[in-house]
């Protein structure tokens, strides 16, 4: 019974160490550069995301030239 539960738990440790059951990409090369792409876009948008919800992309006004017309 012992050697049971031993087994059982080095298989549900190897099960989990060994990553996900279903692979997240495809297994087609095109398909899965395809997804690389989109996923990459996705976390490369985020900083731009961040800096939008924080107001960050607005323009300074500390800087020495003027941000709403004029002379520049």
């Amino acid at each position: 019974m012992r050697q049971l539960v031993l087994a059982g738990l080095l298989g549900i440790t190897l099960g989990f160490s060994t990553g996900c059951i279903l692979p997240i990409y495809s297994g087609d090369p095109q398909r899965r550069t395809r997804q690389l792409i989109f996923t990459s876009e996705n976390l490369r948008m985020f900083l731009e995301e961040w800096e939008r919800f924080w107001f960050l992309d607005q323009p300074s006004h500390l800087s020495p030239y003027r941000t709403h017309g004029g002379i520049i």
